[in-house]
């Protein structure tokens, strides 16, 4: 039996103007896919995006387009600043499945979208990680600035392609000063982030 691939994806989503409830709210969820080769770090991109949606809705479409897009079963360390998302794939969706896909307060908010995404996570072995939104996690921020981009623009990667990340983080260190303690290089466990 050969070993799974280790695979790390970091995803975000936005949704612009939530704050207005009598038009449209654009939304985009995007992420950043790394897998260590023993000498490198391979990185790809993805986003979609919708033109009228909701932040829960997003999150869960990060995960659902993220995981879908690997090509064969893999360890995943998905790491999102969604609540939502992390807690409800670790603590919420057991206790719908033995209901029946009910929960006590009544009908579940997304409910399709939760039974695709724990669909397409079972093709894994997914850990789910929290880390607090726009707080300096290099990854994260990069995710987020991909879901922006896709919901200002409403377009999609069409999959998985070649990734940014280390372009916008010269740019970050060079204009902000941010993630000089960063290394980009460094092999799994070794970097900070």
């Amino acid at each position: 039996m050969t070993a799974l691939p280790n695979v790390r994806i970091h995803a975000d989503e936005s949704c612009l103007g939530n704050q207005f409830k009598e038009r449209a709210n654009p939304g985009g969820a995007a992420g950043l896919v790394e897998h260590w080769t023993g000498e490198e770090w391979k990185r790809r991109d993805y986003w979609i995006s919708e033109p009228d949606t909701t932040n829960n809705r997003m999150a869960l479409r990060s995960a659902i387009e993220g995981l879908g897009l690997l090509r064969r079963a893999s360890r995943v360390r998905f790491v999102s600043d969604s609540q939502y998302l992390v807690k409800g794939m670790t603590e919420w969706v057991q206790g719908w499945k033995r209901r029946n896909w009910r929960r006590k307060g009544g009908a579940i908010e997304n409910l399709e979208l939760w039974k695709e995404l724990v669909e397409v996570a079972a093709r894994h072995r997914v850990d789910w990680e929290w880390v607090r939104g726009h707080a300096g996690h290099p990854q994260n921020e990069y995710a987020h600035t991909l879901a922006v981009q896709a919901a200002e623009t409403l377009d999609s990667s069409g999959g998985l392609v070649p990734s940014r990340f280390e372009e916008w983080l010269q740019e970050e260190r060079e204009r902000n000063e941010r993630y000089l303690d960063f290394y980009e290089f460094a092999p799994p466990g070794q970097q900070k982030g």
